[in-house]
């Protein structure tokens, strides 16, 4: 039994939950965000307290499939109340010599010792903001600004033997020692 999907999850003050069928509609101060319930999955709403729940369904192989999507549903959920409430942000820094970043009207010019500068759209539903070498990235999906972060990491990950390159704020990168001289 899923020890995540039993969890209650509780509405703060400012946060619209409609339910449409399948569809799940969640409405905050800083947007709206929908999802589509898996089949077999409910969710039940009583007094700000929303609960997920799934059917009793015969088989072994349909009542694992539906015990994995019972709890990632109430995760999903639960991010989206937390998204339209508070938001996600997610913190990259730049790390090596002249390495850098600006944001300039729409798009992320990023200096990271290629030939060229390389330009990245920033999306509508999500902001971009350049503090020094700290990029952050903000939104209300939690996916949205995991993938973007990670796609803004992926045009220089970080090496192994100078540690240059993009980083998460606080990840750790495990270094190699270089040619010895012998």
């Amino acid at each position: 039994m899923s020890h995540v999907g039993k969890q209650p999850i509780v509405l703060p003050s400012g946060v619209n939950v409609r339910l449409d069928g399948s569809k799940i509609e969640v409405k905050g101060l800083k947007g709206v965000l929908s999802f589509t319930i898996p089949e077999g999955i409910t969710v039940d709403i009583n007094d700000n307290v929303l609960r997920v729940k799934k059917m009793e369904i015969g088989g072994r192989k349909r009542a694992r499939k539906l015990e994995a999507f019972y709890g990632l549903t109430r995760a999903i959920v639960n991010n989206m109340v937390i998204g339209v409430s508070q938001g996600f942000t997610k913190n990259l820094e730049i790390i090596g010599v002249g390495y850098r970043a600006r944001v300039d009207g729409k798009t992320l010019v990023l200096n990271l010792g290629y030939s060229h500068p390389i330009n990245f759209p920033i999306p509508d539903d999500v902001s971009i903001s350049v503090e020094g070498n700290i990029i952050k990235v903000e939104g209300i999906s939690k996916e949205r600004v995991g993938q973007i972060a990670a796609n803004i990491r992926a045009f220089r990950p970080p090496e192994p033997y100078k540690g240059k390159g993009i980083r998460y704020v606080g990840e750790y990168v495990i270094r190699k020692v270089g040619k010895a001289a012998t």
